[in-house]
C-alpha cells in the first residue's frame, strides 16, 4: 500500500482474474463495485499486499482448484500478519464448490457466485461485522451485470455484454451449469450502452456472450443478432465492432449479410470448430457437422474476401481415433484459419466427457497436438504472407508489443484483428489513434510495417486515452470512470466451446 494511501486511511484492493472474457468482464465490475465502496486499486505488483484480495475463478481450466488453493495458501500468512485484511473468492469455481472453499481455506472471508457479483461489498462488510465467513451463492441471475459500476481498463476499446448464460449442453463444458440458461438484454439497453461508450471516446466495442450469435432466443427473435449488428453500424463515431464467441449452429445467412454490409463490423470471425470429425462432434454434443462448418466458412469468405477466421480445436477427446484426428487436419487445411487456439483434452470434473470410456493416452494426445500445431503454424504464416504489400489502417494499441521499446516500434490492430508492429513516427501517436501503414514482413503471429507511417489520424478515442492517463497519474491508485460499464477486450479471442471459456 502506498504511503499516501496509508496517510489518508484509504483501503486498497486487488482483483485476480482467471479464465475467459466473461470473467475479465466480471472483474471490471468487481473493481467498479469496490471503488464505489471507497477502495482504491493496490499498486501493480502488490502480490496480495492489499486490504481486500478478490479471486475471480474459472472452473474450466485444468487444475483450476489446485491453483486457487495454492494461491490462497500463499496469502494465509500475509493475512495473519495484517489485521483486517479480507479475502474473497468468486466466479465459476466458487459457484461449483461453494462451502468446500471455506472448509479447505478457513481464512477466506467471502465466497460468492457468478449470479450475485453485485453483493461483494455487502458480503465483505457483513463478514467484517460478524467476524465469520459469508458464503452466498445465488442460483439465478439477480441483476444483469451491466447495471453495476465498472472500472474500465481502456479508454478506447470496450466490452458490451449482450447476454449471459448458455443453452448448449456440450459434453466437455461445465459453463452452462455454472452460468445458467441464456438471458438476453433488451436491444435498446445494449445500444444505449454503446452510445454512452462512444460519447466517452470509445471507438471499438466487442459484443460479448457465452454464445453471442444465439442472441434473440430469449426474446423470441431469430434475427435479433444481425439486427443488432446493423444498428451498431448506425452509431456515429463507432469505428469498429467485433463479437465473440459465436456457435456454428446459430450462424445464419442474415448474420453473414449484416457483417458484409455494415462498414464498421470488422472482417474478423472467431468460429470454434472443436473437432473436424462428425463422430467426435456428435460425442461432444455439438449440433453441426463438418460439411455445415465448412459451408459457413465458404459463405463468409465469399461475402467478406479479406476476413480473418480463427477457431478453437480440442485434440484427444475421448474416443477420438486417428481417422477422426485426420478429419480435423482436413478441416484445418480447407478452412485455412488465420490462427487456431488448440487444446489438449483433459477431464473437467462435473462434465459428461470426464466419465466417458476410451480416454486417450497422454502421449497420443501430445503427438497429435504437435502435428496440429505444426500444420496451423505453417498455414498462419502462409496467410500472413498474403498481407505483405497491403496498406492497412491500424488502431494503435496499448501494451501489446512486448519488444516495442527495444525496437522503437509501436503496435496496433488491423481491421481483421491481426497484430502489426510499425515504425514509431515523429508525430505523437496515442493509443486509440489510427495510423496508415504498409505491411513489409510477415511472421506466423504478427506483421511488421518497417517503412514510414503513411498517415496519422488523431481521434476522440486518443483524446479519451490522454485524458484518462492524465487522471491516473494524478491519483495514487484506481480511477472509477463510471458509465459506460464495460472493460477492455482481449486482443484476440481465446475461447473454447463457442461459449467464451478457455
Amino acid at each position: 500500500m502506498s504511503d499516501r494511501s496509508q496517510a489518508v486511511g484509504v483501503k486498497t484492493y486487488e482483483v485476480r482474474t482467471y479464465g475467459c472474457q466473461m470473467n475479465v468482464h466480471d472483474s471490471e465490475r468487481l473493481s467498479g463495485l469496490l471503488e464505489e465502496a471507497g477502495y482504491v486499486r493496490a499498486p501493480e505488483g502488490s502480490d496480495g499486499d492489499a486490504d481486500v484480495v478478490v479471486f475471480n475463478t474459472c472452473a474450466v481450466r485444468e487444475n483450476a482448484d489446485n491453483k486457487l488453493y495454492g494461491n490462497l495458501g500463499h496469502l494465509a500468512p500475509k493475512k495473519a500478519r495484517r489485521p483486517g485484511m479480507q479475502i474473497a473468492v468468486g466466479g465459476c469455481l466458487a459457484q461449483k464448490d461453494r462451502d468446500t472453499i471455506v472448509k479447505r481455506a478457513p481464512w477466506v472471508d467471502v465466497v460468492f457466485g457468478t449470479h450475485n457479483i453485485g453483493k461483494l461489498p455487502v458480503l465483505l462488510e457483513r463478514a467484517r461485522v460478524q467476524e465469520e465467513a459469508q458464503v452466498e451463492i445465488a442460483e439465478s441471475l439477480e441483476a444483469f451485470p451491466s447495471t453495476l459500476p465498472t472500472r474500465r481498463e481502456s479508454a478506447y476499446a470496450a466490452w458490451v455484454s449482450i447476454s449471459v448464460g448458455c443453452n448448449n449442453t456440450c459434453t466437455f463444458c461445465i459453463v452452462p451449469a455454472l452460468r445458467g440458461k441464456e438471458k438476453d438484454r433488451r436491444p435498446g439497453d445494449i445500444l444505449a450502452e454503446v452510445e454512452a461508450l462512444v460519447a466517452e471516446g470509445v471507438s471499438e466495442i466487442t459484443l460479448l456472450g457465452q454464445n453471442v450469435n444465439a442472441y434473440g432466443s430469449d426474446i423470441g427473435d431469430r434475427e435479433a443478432f444481425s439486427k443488432l449488428l446493423r444498428a451498431c453500424g448506425k452509431i456515429e463515431g463507432l469505428e469498429r465492432v467485433r463479437f465473440t464467441s459465436p456457435h456454428p449452429r446459430d450462424f445464419t445467412d442474415d448474420v453473414i449479410a449484416a457483417m458484409a454490409e455494415t462498414p464498421n463490423v470488422m472482417p474478423q470471425l472467431h468460429m470454434p470448430l472443436q473437432s473436424g470429425s462428425d463422430t467426435v462432434l456428435k460425442a461432444m454434443r455439438r449440433s453441426y457437422r463438418q460439411e455445415r462448418y465448412l459451408r459457413i466458412i465458404e459463405k463468409v469468405r465469399a461475402a467478406i474476401p479479406h476476413a480473418a477466421i480463427t477457431t478453437d480445436i480440442i485434440v484427444g477427446f475421448p474416443g477420438e481415433t486417428e481417422e477422426d484426428f485426420e478429419q480435423t487436419l482436413h478441416v484445418v487445411r480447407e478452412a485455412r484459419f488465420a490462427q487456431a487456439f488448440t487444446f489438449q483434452y483433459s477431464k473437467r470434473p462435473g462434465t459428461p466427457a470426464a466419465t466417458m470410456e476410451n480416454q486417450i493416452p497422454k502421449e497420443v494426445v501430445q503427438a497429435r497436438y504437435e502435428r496440429l500445431v505444426a500444420l496451423q503454424e505453417e498455414i498462419s504464416w502462409e496467410e500472413n504472407k498474403k498481407q505483405v504489400g497491403r496498406t492497412l489502417e491500424l488502431m494503435v494499441a496499448e501494451g501489446e508489443g512486448r519488444k516495442d521499446d527495444a525496437t522503437h516500434r509501436l503496435s496496433g490492430r488491423a481491421p481483421d484483428n491481426r497484430l502489426v508492429h510499425f515504425t514509431k513516427p515523429e508525430q505523437e501517436v496515442r493509443p486509440g489513434d489510427v495510423v496508415t501503414v504498409e505491411v513489409t514482413y510477415a511472421a506466423p503471429h504478427h506483421l511488421l510495417a518497417e517503412g514510414p507511417v503513411l498517415n496519422v489520424r488523431r481521434t476522440r478515442a486518443g483524446d479519451a486515452w490522454e485524458k484518462r492517463n492524465a487522471a491516473e497519474q494524478a491519483k495514487p491508485a484506481g480511477v472509477l470512470l463510471g458509465l459506460p460499464k464495460v472493460g477492455v477486450p482481449e486482443p484476440l479471442p481465446v475461447v473454447t466451446g463457442g461459449c467464451a471459456v478457455d
